[in-house]
């Protein structure tokens, strides 16, 4: 468990006071004198809003003695919300956590294991079986704290109208992205790619360096990682150079809202992100005029990606109301819920009975996705979200580094190699206290 100084420890807790008052899920004025109240905190607040709303409009109807109260975090803030609130003991009942900060969360013995629960759910033997590996290898005594909702993948959005006016077809491997790139752009009016370069640019430059590379591990036999290896170099290279040439400017200090702010605007023809943008592409320009493509394929020819976090929900151990807690997750990851949850954010069921949906199908993209996914021959790296450090190298250590480099204070290869030493040194402790 983290070690924190008992006066930072009170101004956490605070801190956390502000989100919630009733983060415990003590009953509430709100839930009624004969209700149970549950607190349940979305870590992605905002667009997804609506959909937990009526979500659990349904959820107190079918379990009238239950009051869901939801909270939304911004996705940005989400980790230091939950570090806040582990730290000032007052945690929700139930939270949305993605495998990417999972260990932490365990690490501060946070969250009620998922194994007794699931045995004697309904949804027993109805989650992927891949979703579920990948969560319990992300934990290092290998038991379920998370309960998997949806799967996601990296693709490539573009405007169809840009892209068939400049005579341009979807690309499918990285020659072809860089040919498009150049083609579609018409500056200071039209660039064809946008660049991520602040919150949140590491990962997505990860799994094009690792598209385009083919490397399929993060770290050698020998616990080295492979960040550094040169045809990474030569992909963050290569998109270093197109910047404020085929981008616009403004792209070093892009978030994901301001990336998508520019895709939407109608000034990037094509951006990177994964399909749970889905719904502010089609709010920005109708359904049929947008589309995705997988990553492109590197000189390998195999198709490479990087596994994106498995989100879903997980239940703290402080809760005082657990049984409310687990029927609710039990709600949530349903057939009926957990389709309805995808069908409106854009995103791949986790439920094998959703999955067969019919609207996943009447979406190119998607299905285009779920293909890549199932392809025995498509070659899967798996991050180590299993590493403490893995989210601040990722972010805090390395973000502020990564735009040095597009604005041409370092190297590619010097920004890489800081990131592989860091990751190096943290799989070597981790080793360590696993042997």
């Amino acid at each position: 468990m983290r070690t924190i100084t008992k006066v930072r420890a009170a101004g956490l807790a605070v801190l956390a006071l502000s989100v919630t008052a009733t983060a415990c899920g003590s009953d509430s004025a709100s839930g009624g004198p004969d209700k149970t109240t549950i607190t349940f905190w979305d870590n992605n607040g905002g667009v997804r809003t609506p959909v937990y709303q009526e979500l659990i409009k349904r959820f107190e109807k079918a379990n009238p003695t239950i009051h869901v109260e939801y909270v939304g975090i911004p996705i940005a803030s989400v980790q230091q919300k939950y570090d806040t609130s582990v730290a000032g003991g007052e945690t929700p009942d139930v939270g949305g956590v993605t495998t990417s900060y999972l260990a932490n969360l365990t690490g501060q013995q946070a969250l009620e294991p998922a194994d007794g629960w699931l045995a004697k759910s309904p949804v027993n033997g109805k989650l992927l079986d891949s979703m579920l590996t990948s969560i319990r290898q992300t934990t290092p005594d290998g038991k379920l704290y998370l309960v998997p909702a949806t799967s996601n993948l990296d693709v490539v959005w573009y405007q169809k109208e840009k892209l068939a006016a400049a005579g341009v077809e979807a690309p499918k491997t990285w020659d072809e992205f860089f040919t498009a790139v150049e083609k579609l752009t018409k500056a200071p009016d039209q660039y064809g790619w946008t660049i991520r370069g602040g919150a949140g640019s590491i990962f997505q430059l990860l799994a094009e360096a690792y598209a385009y590379s083919g490397v399929t591990e993060f770290f050698d036999a020998s616990g080295k990682s492979t960040v550094n290896d040169p045809k990474n170099v030569e992909l963050v290279t290569k998109i270093a150079a197109l910047y404020k040439k085929d981008t616009p400017e403004a792209d070093v200090t892009n978030d994901f809202p301001k990336m998508v702010a520019q895709f939407t605007s109608g000034k990037v023809a094509m951006m990177h992100h994964n399909l749970g943008s889905y719904n502010d592409h089609v709010k920005a320009f109708g359904a049929d005029k947008i589309d995705a493509f997988p990553m492109p394929v590197g000189a390998s020819g195999k198709r490479t990606i990087v596994a994106n976090p498995v989100d879903g929900f997980a239940v703290f151990k402080n809760s005082e109301h657990k049984d409310a807690a687990w029927k609710f997750v039990d709600f949530l990851v349903s057939k009926e819920s957990n389709g309805y949850w995808n069908q409106q954010t854009g995103q791949i069921p986790a439920n094998k009975d959703a999955q067969a949906d019919s609207w996943l199908s009447e979406r190119p993209y998607l299905k285009n996705a779920v293909e890549v996914l199932s392809d025995p021959a498509t070659a899967v790296v798996s991050p180590p979200y299993y590493l403490p450090q893995f989210s601040s190298v990722t972010k805090a250590d390395t973000e502020p580094l990564f735009q040095k480099v597009l604005l041409g204070q370092m190297k590619p290869q010097e920004f890489l190699d800081t990131m592989a030493q860091k990751l190096t040194e943290a799989q070597a402790e981790w080793k360590q206290s696993h042997s």
